[in-house]
């Protein structure tokens, strides 16, 4: 039995009303390159003005053996859902950072404006998949028993939850259909950190694909997923992630043995704000690119 796997809250089959608002829903899920570390103040004017209607649910991020968190409201997206980013459940508390959801949201909602998008973010930094890491930051692996036996599949799963538990997430008075569209995955460097969990990846990572697939009720959603890469700061060797490349095999090979599966290498290019996080302009192309590679799924 998969625990917590189905909540009863998730239902996409609900009766709307002939005026409902149908949404296409987008999971962007990972760790700190996901959570974002780009600088609103570095957007060019008016980047986030979307063609269409993009809104997200950004669940509240919590650690592992911490009561399932994933607290959040459905808003229209702005710049400030990046690493900072905070929600009680009643009110957002934007940062002055912002990650690839806007390039995403921009590339999706330019394709075509007339179909409204809405973006389910969870997101934590230094998060590992595998069940042996010794990363301190936060694990997804899905038999995690440690201690309260709670952690970042669990807080993400609750995120879901709540957000397809709204209703009407316009505000405009009408019940609103929430169908899930894709999945959109940027981890792996904590795991680059450790030989086993470096070369256990591609396992770890089918599974936990095949887990937001069932949660989203949809076998074949198509999924795109971010190579890592490597600053080469590290000041004895210069890898920073020391079985990085490991990784990326890793993730390539899941990549190559799923239909439904697109790998987004462009990372290798973008500079970095620091040893471990892409600069602003990184991180608005590779939303862009997660954008691209899901239409190209879609297609």
């Amino acid at each position: 039995m998969l625990r917590h796997l189905i909540p009863a809250t998730l239902c996409f089959a609900s009766i709307v009303s002939a005026n409902a608002r149908e949404y296409q829903v987008y999971l962007m899920a990972g760790q700190s390159n996901m959570e974002g570390y780009g600088y609103v103040n570095e957007l060019e004017p008016g980047y986030a003005d979307f063609p269409g209607e993009v809104r997200i649910f950004h669940g509240n991020t919590a650690d592992d053996d911490e009561p399932r968190d994933g607290r959040g409201i459905w808003a229209p997206l702005k710049p400030g859902h990046g690493t900072g980013f905070k929600s009680d459940g009643s009110a957002n508390e934007l940062s002055n950072r912002f990650g690839p959801e806007l390039g995403f949201a921009k590339t999706l909602s330019a394709h075509d404006p007339d179909s409204p998008i809405a973006i389910v973010k969870y997101a934590k930094g230094g998060s590992s998949l595998d069940a042996l890491s010794e990363e301190p930051w936060g694990n997804w692996f899905f038999g995690y028993d440690r201690s309260e036996g709670v952690n970042q599949w669990d807080h993400c799963l609750a995120t879901i939850r709540n957000a397809f538990a709204a209703r009407d997430i316009d505000g405009d008075g009408e019940d609103d259909q929430l169908v899930p569209a894709g999945i959109v995955w940027m981890q792996g460097e904590s795991d680059g950190h450790q030989i086993g969990a470096a070369y256990r990846y591609a396992e770890n990572l089918e599974q936990l694909v095949g887990l937001f697939r069932a949660a989203l009720r949809d076998d074949d959603l198509p999924v795109v997923i971010g190579r890592i890469s490597d600053s080469g700061q590290d000041p004895e060797d210069g890898l920073v992630w020391n079985f990085g490349n490991v990784v990326r095999h890793q993730q390539a090979a899941f990549c190559e043995s799923d239909a439904n599966a697109a790998f987004v290498t462009s990372t290798d290019g973008y500079a970095y704000s620091d040893k471990w996080h892409y600069d602003s302009d990184g991180f608005v192309d590779l939303g862009e690119q997660f954008g691209k590679a899901m239409l190209e799924l879609q297609k």
